[in-house]
């Protein structure tokens, strides 16, 4: 039996994906191959998402190679991450075939449908997956595609038998002026990704691009907070056919935040709506994360679920790969995981975990860090952030009560010169921060386990593969 919904959108009922294991990447294929797609793809390397696509029934090659290429392949999907010396991609110029941004992917699985799209410098991620777990708990059987996995491998994207598509939309390469969703929502406006972007008028007039494809009488959600979505606010009211609904603690706000009140890794939430007061759970710790919460709120509200039943519904959100995760506890000390990369994301959650360190007992009554100190493995990312931002990631760490900075994780970026991780602490070090350079990962792990005692939390903080060093520490700290 076929799957039910929208078919297989025309060139991609045999796609070959090339980086088929990223994030974004693994969520669209996952999703042509629950339609009914023949999924194929190769990675630089093998992983639990690329497994989890093989059981779904999709090839996954290791390594680049032009035979990998299926001789029948009725297009390739690429990222903006993608150079155009891939063997693949070349090979599949050479054939002529059709060759498909990640985006324009997306967007034409999304045809069809209500889809939501959540954009913003922060919170993309946490936001989407708030929105798919409540409103699949409710029974509307959304559609989604998120940035990141919520639990197990595989877990960010699904084809689901609702008219509802959730969708990260990513400003980075400005790929999310192809999508035209019947919701917008817009978290924040910052300057970031300087590789593409070259200043902050720059990213404003991206944003009012993105929310200029919204379907007429579609709606965008905006926070009342943020300066930068505020003045994006003030830019887009005159859009004919818009609904503009702002949302967070400004007296104006459609969506008013009364209060959050941490409860140590959980927050208690009240809003007033439309005249009436909601109060409802959110099982992640720090405000940032209650204000994502209740911009989920008002994009499910807009595109047709229940107000009262969402609200109880977005506590069933414990939260995503990456995002404050717990990766465990050894010798009275956990190590939690958080993607931030950029100052605003590093000191956002930084005070949420001194927050939650200093609130009401966790769910298993004990304290979220023991009340002992938080200390702190970086990344960075990229080398163009780290010129544009370095000083302010060194601000952020001195919220740490020490912190090891490791060397620039290059993604797709070529190296420049005379900017290296040392920007970081020779700023962290002038806000005053405890700040160590470490070059060696594994001189990383002995380090901070040697560092940590009792009491004690360990984040591991960046976007590159920082985050594998978690359950290293855990075992050093078991020794």
């Amino acid at each position: 039996m076929s799957p039910s919904g929208p078919p297989v959108p025309p060139d991609l009922d045999r796609p070959h994906f090339i980086g088929i294991g990223g994030a974004g990447m693994s969520g669209i294929a996952k999703i042509l191959a629950q339609r009914g797609a023949r999924v194929a793809g190769s990675d630089s390397k093998d992983s639990e998402t690329a497994r989890a696509l093989r059981a779904l029934g999709a090839t996954v090659h290791i390594g680049h190679d032009a035979a990998h290429l299926a001789p029948d392949a009725s297009a390739v999907v690429v990222s903006s991450a993608i150079r155009a010396e891939n063997p693949e991609l070349a090979a599949a110029r050479e054939r002529g075939l059709p060759v498909v941004h990640r985006s324009d992917a997306l967007a034409a699985l999304m045809a069809g449908t209500v889809p939501i799209a959540v954009a913003g410098t922060h919170g993309k991620t946490t936001t989407t997956s708030m929105l798919a777990v409540a409103l699949t708990s409710l029974g509307l059987e959304p559609s989604y595609a998120i940035g990141g996995d919520l639990d197990a491998p595989g877990s960010n994207a699904h084809h689901g038998g609702g008219e509802i598509f959730v969708a990260e939309a990513d400003e980075s390469d400005r790929s999310f002026h192809r999508y035209a969703p019947q919701v917008a929502v817009v978290l924040n406006v910052e300057l970031d990704h300087h590789a593409n972007y070259a200043s902050l008028e720059e990213v404003y007039e991206s944003f009012e691009e993105f929310v200029g494809k919204v379907r007429p009488g579609g709606t965008l959600v905006v926070s009342a907070d943020q300066p930068g979505a505020v003045e994006l606010t003030a830019r887009v009211r005159d859009i004919g056919g818009l609904n503009v609904v702002t949302v967070g603690e400004a007296e104006g706000a459609d969506v008013r935040i009364t209060r959050i009140n941490p409860r140590g890794l959980t927050s208690e939430v009240s809003v007033l709506l439309d005249g009436r007061m909601l109060t409802f759970t959110v099982s992640v710790p720090g405000s940032h994360y209650a204000h994502n919460a209740v911009a989920a709120l008002a994009a499910g509200i807009a595109a047709g679920a229940p107000a009262r039943n969402l609200a109880s519904a977005l506590a069933k959100y414990t939260g995503v790969k990456r995002r404050l995760q717990l990766k465990g506890e050894a010798a009275g000390v956990q190590v939690i995981d958080s993607y931030a990369h950029h100052p605003t994301e590093m000191a956002a959650d930084l005070a949420a975990i001194r927050q939650a360190t200093t609130t009401a007992s966790g769910p298993d009554g004990a304290s979220a860090a023991g009340g002992g100190r938080v200390l702190v493995v970086f990344q960075p990312h990229l080398f163009s952030r780290t010129k544009e931002l370095g000083t302010e990631m060194g601000g952020a760490l001195a919220l740490a009560d020490a912190s090891l900075v490791l060397d620039i994780y290059p993604a797709r970026e070529d190296p420049i010169p005379g900017i290296t991780s040392e920007l970081i602490v020779a700023a962290a070090r002038t806000a005053g921060a405890d700040v160590t350079a470490v070059h060696d990962r594994e001189a990383a792990v002995e380090l901070v386990a040697g560092m940590a005692k009792p009491g004690d939390l360990v984040l591991t903080m960046g976007a590159g593969d920082v985050t594998d060093l978690g359950p290293l520490i855990l075992a050093r700290l078991a020794d």
